[in-house]
């Protein structure tokens, strides 16, 4: 127990914090959300990408056994939602936002977060979390989008925005750069290293501002099982995936702590900018978020104690 309250403490409590005076800044001061969200798509996300990639070695086999382990698991949490929605006969439009609440996740500005400052001591751990927030941009711009958008041309926009994140090009210069043992001039390393470390705040504060004007109204049956199947079955599936598997060490850890976080903002945007249910996706996207403090934590234990 003395440990559990130890990660609570020094690694989830320090992301609220940072969450909740984004809350305070944007309520007092009104940020343009539009800027934030481009300094952390087109600035600080590719140069953490980089970085951690640049830095860090993910051997081939470990490589294979992520992208095995994430495919499995987002498999697993599509055929779930699915048969949810079949079952319980949701229109598509809300049927769409449910799927995408569960398969979704924050791997990003609160996943990539988290995972440094649990791996902070481990590089390795923080460079498989890159691979995560990576996959999961895939799986956003192809099944997430796909899922929101009807029409002919809906294939064109998803492989379009996937195409347009940067994320993607830091990692592949990072990995290229790495691989061929390049050392970068410390006139460009210094700049680009700074901008990293400053991810972490800036990130929070913007998932706080994103979170400041939500509403929350009940919990309906519809918000339970969205929270239940992202942050309870997907850690469960997570961890059979891994035993299947026969993951140890650092990787299980860092990819059972992955498979643990709320759901993604995009959910919420897609829903808004289709007409899907938005108010439900938002409850969603901000409960999740709530409640991650507890299961994060939970989670990020049982890791320590498992693998």
């Amino acid at each position: 127990m003395y440990i559990f309250f130890q990660i609570l403490l020094n690694v989830v409590l320090p992301v609220f914090i940072l969450i909740g005076i984004g809350v305070f800044l944007h309520r007092k001061f009104h940020f343009d959300m539009n800027t934030l969200s481009k300094l952390n798509t087109y600035f600080l996300m590719p140069a953490v990408s980089f970085t951690n990639i640049y830095q860090n070695n993910v051997g081939g086999e470990t490589m294979l056994h992520i992208l095995g382990f994430l495919s499995l698991q987002a498999v697993s949490l599509m055929i779930f939602s699915s048969f949810i929605g079949k079952v319980a006969k949701f229109d598509n439009g809300l049927s769409s936002t449910f799927k995408n609440s569960i398969v979704l996740n924050n791997s990003g500005n609160f996943g990539l977060p988290v995972s440094q400052l649990v791996f902070h001591q481990n590089p390795l751990g923080a460079s498989i979390q890159i691979v995560v927030m990576i996959f999961q941009n895939l799986l956003t711009y192809t099944y997430g989008l796909l899922n929101s958008v009807s029409g002919d041309n809906s294939k064109v926009k998803a492989i379009k925005e996937f195409l347009k994140n940067p994320v993607i090009y830091a990692f592949l210069l990072g990995l290229l750069l790495h691989t061929l043992h390049i050392k970068i001039p410390e006139f460009l390393w210094s700049p680009v290293k700074n901008t990293s470390n400053a991810f972490i705040a800036v990130a929070l504060i913007t998932l706080g501002a994103q979170s400041a004007y939500l509403k929350f109204s009940r919990f309906s049956l519809l918000l339970v099982l969205s929270l239940l199947g992202r942050l309870v079955l997907s850690p469960v599936i997570a961890f059979l995936i891994i035993i299947i598997l026969k993951l140890d060490g650092t990787t299980a850890q860092a990819l059972f702590i992955a498979s643990s976080f709320p759901t993604s903002r995009n959910s919420a945007l897609f829903a808004l900018e289709y007409g899907n249910h938005p108010e439900y996706a938002a409850q969603v996207v901000l409960m999740s978020t709530i409640f991650s403090m507890i299961t994060v934590t939970t989670v990020v234990y049982l890791s320590s104690i498992l693998f």
